[in-house]
């Protein structure tokens, strides 16, 4: 049975993949959250989620009790057949093409195939996913022309009726901090500001205001940017 007031959320461990998160805990009975492991460089990421997670809990009895099983899945074949800065150890610059080489090709294409395929069997009939192409890298697959064509795609292909929310789309990255106040209180903003990991290079050695990060890499100056706005508007 699809249950109408579901949600399974793809979850990194990340800024933007908490506040969906939080987001989709505000929205839906039944949460579920998957992660992927594919040979990220960041693979920190992987061992925050764990951390992340048990803080939403404490954050709310409600979404402690609306908050299910949490998925892994090993998609290791796209660090195997993609050459990256985001699954190798080279420099982070443009390529001819106009687009970063954190670009990884059809990564988030095949994150939602998997999700979809998931909540399949699981009876959950939205997706939710943080792609955003307000403040973001150029990278075609978090557009939303691109969630769209792909939703129309995964219902016809699986005779489903199941929606793609991104409830960051249009948002620049200091309204993902808003979002996330507005959603779970400045409780939650310290939760994704200590705990949650967004930075390329795997970082964590220092704390910034921010985050942790290295501070250099194009994650890092969206999130470092975006909260730098986010805490002045809050001194106003």
């Amino acid at each position: 049975m699809m249950h109408t007031d579901s949600a399974l959320v793809l979850f990194s461990g990340g800024q933007d993949s908490t506040t969906c998160l939080a987001w989709a805990l505000e929205r839906y009975h039944r949460v579920e959250t998957i992660g992927f492991d594919y040979g990220q460089r960041h693979a920190i990421e992987l061992t925050v989620r764990p951390t992340v997670l048990a803080g939403m809990r404490a954050l709310d009895r409600e979404w402690d009790a609306r908050l299910g099983e949490d998925h892994m899945v090993d998609l290791s074949i796209i660090g195997q057949i993609s050459d990256t800065a985001l699954t190798s150890n080279v420099e982070i610059a443009m390529q001819e093409n106009g687009l970063p080489n954190t670009f990884v090709p059809g990564r988030n294409l095949l994150f939602m195939t998997v999700a979809a395929t998931l909540a399949y069997r699981r009876g959950l009939t939205v997706l939710v996913g943080g792609m955003c192409e307000t403040d973001f890298s150029g990278y075609p697959d978090c557009r939303d022309d691109t969630m769209k064509a792909l939703q129309v795609a995964l219902n016809l292909g699986m005779a489903t009726r199941s929606k793609l929310e991104t409830p960051l789309m249009w948002l620049d990255k200091k309204q993902t901090w808003d979002l996330a106040e507005q959603c779970g209180g400045v409780a939650l903003v310290e939760l994704i500001r200590e705990h949650t990991h967004t930075c390329y290079l795997g970082e964590r050695g220092q704390l910034h205001d921010w985050g942790y990060g290295c501070g250099s890499c194009p994650a890092c100056a969206l999130r470092a940017r975006g909260h730098a706005q986010y805490a002045a508007s809050r001194e106003q």
